[in-house]
């Protein structure tokens, strides 16, 4: 099989209440309010789509972040929606470093900003329940491994592992979990065109052939206000994996599985 042209596509995941740990504690300096929480754990194991069939589980790796939050500068958001900045690394306002759990967030929280009492008053009430965080994979690999089907068979299924990433932003998000078909075929799309094979492609497609159309379809740059009003350059990869990217034997299997062109 062939290999299809690598782009840098914007990926997102997502952790729940339970997990991500989200606070509003006060600041024993001041008083003022604080947002803590967990945007990511390490050597966690997470499902990203039905992984023994078009899916695959995945696991960020411990030092994921270290590059990217020496070099960068991420936001704080709500739901990803750039609109609505809470903090910033580079305004002081934002602490992002690794621990040995993972990716811990401490976020000031301006009550000046309107949205950011609504936050407050969202978490408290657990409205909001969760946290992602948005990024460009620089390093990853995959691996086949076992797993114990619940009638006690033994399968294969692939494991991918992030062993370094880029980070936009980190959002307190109201759905943590991918509860919709739609936003897991999304995220395993994402992961598709970064990984780039054709064989790993096809499989799947056997299973949900809308994937093929998918990768033709994640279009929005790192970042994008969903309000389609964002005016900020900042990162300037674009994510279109565009139809002459996709050569004839990508066609060919959208024929096969009689998607609509």
């Amino acid at each position: 099989m062939g290999i299809l042209t690598r782009t840098t596509t914007e990926e997102r995941r997502r952790l729940p209440l339970s997990t991500a740990g989200l606070a509003i504690r006060a600041d024993g300096d001041n008083g003022a309010e604080r947002f803590v929480g967990y945007a990511a754990k390490f050597n966690s194991r997470t499902s990203i789509g039905n992984p023994l069939r078009w899916g695959f589980y995945e696991e960020v790796a411990d030092g994921a972040f270290t590059k990217t939050l020496d070099e960068g500068d991420a936001r704080f958001l709500i739901d990803h929606d750039s609109y609505y900045v809470v903090s910033r690394v580079s305004a002081g306002t934002l602490e992002l470093a690794e621990d040995d759990k993972g990716l811990p967030v401490d976020s000031a929280l301006d009550p000046a900003l309107s949205y950011v009492n609504d936050l407050k008053a969202n978490i408290r009430n657990k409205n909001i329940t969760g946290m992602s965080f948005g990024f460009q994979v620089v390093k990853d690999d995959w691996q086949l491994i076992d797993v114990e089907t619940k009638g006690g068979d033994t399968v294969q299924a692939e494991l991918r592992i992030l062993r370094e990433v880029k980070l936009f932003e980190v959002s307190a998000v109201t759905f943590p979990a991918y509860e919709d078909t739609e936003a897991g075929l999304r995220a395993v799309a994402a992961a598709l065109v970064r990984r780039g094979d054709k064989a790993a492609i096809e499989q799947r497609a056997q299973y949900r052939p809308e994937l093929l159309d998918l990768l033709q379809t994640i279009d929005r740059e790192p970042g994008e206000s969903t309000r389609g009003t964002d005016t900020d350059t900042e990162p300037t990869d674009v994510t279109r994996l565009s139809r002459t990217s996709v050569d004839r034997r990508m066609q060919a299997l959208a024929a096969r599985y009689r998607l609509a062109r």
